[in-house]
């Protein structure tokens, strides 16, 4: 599966995650395996998350990567995803970390509310019936000055899928107090390679 393949999903379509776990690291930026672009995600995450040790929630964790990057950084991590799979690689990743990978439906994870100073997501929230009631339910799981931290993007020339920048910002705003967009298409070594389409990250503070 390339990485456009796999954001030409529809939106709501079902999705046999686990038959994709065992090649989903292939892609450069989901494995994190050349040196360099495991230090490009490792900087970008250094300066998007707290500087001392914080609760982070990763919902749609897939195989772990980001987790084990924030984990490595001295945060202690909660990650989340509907494929038992991809739970089973995230926690061999994240084998002695303080970490914990769990199976769970990302738009409402299996957690209590208020417990994480960060909700990271990427490349989840575009895929979801309704995005606007999402980000209200990973509201209440954030405590105070808490943050959103989610990478999105808009992929595909003919029949484009994803989430653009402004609209994201849009249904932000009503819930958190300072949003920021800091935009990732510039930056190759992200994916490893060149990419002419809309990709940013949103940091929220609420």
């Amino acid at each position: 599966m390339t990485y456009e393949s796999e954001h030409t999903v529809a939106v709501g379509a079902a999705v046999d995650w686990d038959a994709r776990a065992e090649g989903f690291d292939d892609e450069p930026d989901h494995g994190l395996r050349a040196p360099e672009v495991r230090a490009a995600w490792a900087r970008r995450l250094c300066s998007w998350l707290p500087g001392q040790p914080a609760d982070v929630l990763d919902l749609g964790c897939g195989t772990g990567s980001l987790s084990l990057l924030a984990a490595e950084q001295g945060h202690r991590v909660t990650g989340v995803d509907s494929s038992p799979a991809m739970v089973e690689r995230a926690r061999a990743k994240l084998a002695g970390r303080d970490a914990v990978m769990l199976c769970g439906d990302a738009a409402a994870p299996p957690v209590g509310e208020g417990g994480y100073d960060v909700v990271l997501v990427r490349h989840v929230l575009w895929t979801l019936p309704d995005p606007a009631r999402v980000l209200r339910h990973w509201r209440s799981l954030l405590r105070p000055e808490g943050r959103f931290l989610l990478v999105e993007g808009v992929w595909g020339s003919l029949a484009p899928v994803g989430i653009p920048a402004d609209r994201l910002t849009a249904l932000l705003r009503p819930l958190a107090r300072d949003v920021r967009v800091e935009r990732l298409s510039d930056d190759p070594l992200l994916w490893g390679k060149d990419v002419d389409d809309e990709r940013y990250a949103v940091l929220a503070t609420v």
